[in-house]
């Protein structure tokens, strides 16, 4: 049913639209998506008579400050939809609204160029912005839209333009099929982009690696930095692993509770110790500590739970 991401993102590096579905358990709506560099007032037409829905502008939060656009409110949406407020460009426009105007404000959000004294508000064009790591830290269209135009090489604003069907309601994956099989228009998933991304992408970066003197032995203490969100996560390395095959491996969740305070309410602290025992005892071995206090639901909250 779905088109590869490959496919997609040639699609979109051509200048074309495709449509972009998410979790049938989240807005289960699809969208038109088109590289905002390459908006034209034929596309945005054909997004506002056959889409029908609400034309937008994916940004990249980088991009959003450069032009001075924040939230346009307070957000409890609970979807978490970053709406700025809505803005036209200052040059070559009109009223803002007809289709050549809504174009030519898409171009200049996507231009390097433009500024935020190239922009006045309110306007016609919705800006959103995306979540720093993409569709690995929200499996929005917004975030699904500004992913695709990287990986096709694009500059990363995006447009998109929810899909209603004729009567006003929502199209669903029946209807989307029928859409993009009437348009000839390729259909991806968010879901397919996140599985592409783990696939494809090195979730960490190393940032440093020292000597790690311990009670059991020295280990090579390795911290890394998970691109996606900033977090801190640690290797230590005991011995030669490299080019081995069954290396002895932990992987331990932070639990400073247990690890350092050594509460009795858990085991943490003990088979953390036992871990490194073995590991030492083996000859070489690996232990991954994962930041993520009380399974990731933080400090704070696993003790309201206690």
């Amino acid at each position: 049913m779905f088109n590869t991401i490959e496919e997609l993102t040639r699609a979109l590096a051509a200048g074309e639209m495709i449509v972009l579905t998410d979790d049938e358990r989240r807005e289960n709506e699809g969208d038109l998506v088109m590289s905002a560099e390459k908006i034209t007032p034929a596309a945005v037409n054909f997004m506002v008579s056959e889409g029908r829905g609400l034309v937008c502008v994916p940004l990249p939060v980088e991009r959003a400050r450069e032009l001075g656009l924040h939230e346009m409110t307070r957000n409890n949406d609970p979807l978490g939809t970053c709406f700025t407020i809505s803005v036209d460009a200052n040059r070559e426009v009109t009223t803002g609204i007809s289709a050549f105007d809504r174009a030519r404000t898409i171009q200049a959000l996507a231009d390097p160029k433009c500024l935020a004294a190239d922009f006045h508000s309110p306007g016609h064009v919705f800006p959103l912005i995306a979540r720093n790591g993409g569709v690995l830290v929200r499996a929005g269209h917004t975030e699904g839209a500004v992913d695709l135009m990287r990986l096709a090489g694009l500059s990363a604003p995006a447009v998109i333009c929810e899909i209603l069907n004729p009567d006003g309601s929502m199209a669903r994956i029946p209807q989307l099929q029928e859409f993009v099989n009437r348009h000839n228009l390729k259909f991806g998933c968010i879901a397919d982009l996140i599985e592409f991304r783990r696939r494809t992408e090195s979730m960490v970066e190393r940032v440093t690696t020292v000597k790690l003197p311990t009670d059991f032995g020295i280990f090579d203490l390795h911290c890394f930095v998970a691109k996606h969100d900033g977090r801190e996560h640690l290797a230590l390395v005991y011995g030669e692993v490299a080019g081995k095959q069954d290396v002895l491996t932990r992987v331990h969740s932070e639990c400073l509770t247990g690890d350092v305070f050594h509460s009795q309410r858990c085991d943490c602290g003990q088979q953390l110790a036992v871990a490194m025992q073995r590991i030492v005892a083996e000859g070489s071995g690996v232990l991954v500590y994962m930041r993520q206090e009380g399974r990731g639901i933080g400090l704070a909250n696993k003790l309201h739970a206690y």
